[in-house]
């Protein structure tokens, strides 16, 4: 079973940032699709972001040109860059990678980070 780390949540408040980190395997890091989602309480679990090996980035209207989605291959590595979070925002964040025009998750879920916004 791949165990896909993530961690950089907190406690932050209206209009700050926050940057994710996503530690991956890397015998199957560069190979892949990867994305982060998030879930709110009450709500289902929503895609925020993708990447794809090529470093082709995309995201949904309601993040988009706040969220900014990278990869380090040498660090197998995934970040989720946000800004100008709102409560809105708040969720538990997690990474996987991502398959299908559906952007179904490959692997089981992590814990994720939480992420509050508040003030």
């Amino acid at each position: 079973q791949v165990q896909l780390v993530e961690s950089g949540g907190g406690l932050v408040q209206p209009g700050g940032s926050l940057r994710l980190s996503c530690a991956a395997p890397g015998d199957i890091f560069a190979r892949h699709r990867l994305g982060w989602y998030r879930q709110s309480p009450g709500q289902q679990r929503e895609w925020v972001a993708e990447i794809t090996d090529a470093g082709l980035t995309s995201y949904p209207s309601s993040v988009k040109g706040r969220f900014t989605i990278s990869r380090d291959s040498g660090k197998n590595a995934v970040y989720l860059q946000m800004n100008s979070l709102t409560s809105e925002d708040t969720a538990v964040y997690y990474c996987n990678f991502l398959r299908g025009v559906a952007r179904d998750p490959v692997f089981s879920w992590s814990p994720g980070t939480q992420v509050t916004v508040s003030s």
